[in-house]
C-alpha cells in the first residue's frame, strides 16, 4: 500500500511532496475527497494514536474554541472526520508505516524511506 492524503493549496505539501517520486502512489485530495473512518482506522493501526494523525495547527481549533489539552483519543478522531483541516497532512502511508505532517523528525523517516 502506497497511499497520500494531502491538501492541493497547501504550500508546505507541494514543498514536501514535489522532489518525490510518488508515480506509484495513490494521491488523496483531502478537501475534495475527505478521509473516511476506515482509512484513518487503518492510520491509527500503525501508529495507535489519533493524537499523532490530528494538526494542532488547524484554524478550526481557533475558530471552534477547542481547548487541545482537554482533548481524548476519541475526541481526536471525531474531529479528524469532522473537517479535513483537522488531518496532519501531508500524510504518507505504507504497508508497514505512517509519515504524518511537517515536522523535521517526520520528514527525515520519510526522506531516508524514499532513499531506501
Amino acid at each position: 500500500m502506497k497511499k497520500v492524503f494531502y491538501l492541493k493549496t497547501c504550500g508546505t505539501n507541494k514543498k514536501i511532496m514535489t522532489p518525490l517520486d510518488l508515480s506509484d502512489w495513490e494521491l488523496r485530495e483531502i478537501k475534495s475527497q475527505p478521509v473516511t473512518e476506515a482509512e484513518l482506522e487503518e492510520m491509527y493501526e500503525k501508529t495507535q494514536s489519533y493524537e499523532a494523525l490530528f494538526s494542532k495547527k488547524s484554524t478550526q481549533i481557533k475558530e471552534r474554541g477547542i481547548d487541545v489539552s482537554s482533548l481524548k483519543e476519541q475526541d481526536f478522531k471525531k474531529l479528524i472526520l469532522d473537517h479535513y483541516s483537522f488531518l496532519k497532512r501531508p500524510v504518507f502511508i505504507t504497508d508497514n508505516e505512517v509519515f504524518a505532517g511537517s515536522d523535521k523528525k517526520n520528514l527525515e523517516n520519510l526522506n531516508a524511506f524514499f532513499d531506501k
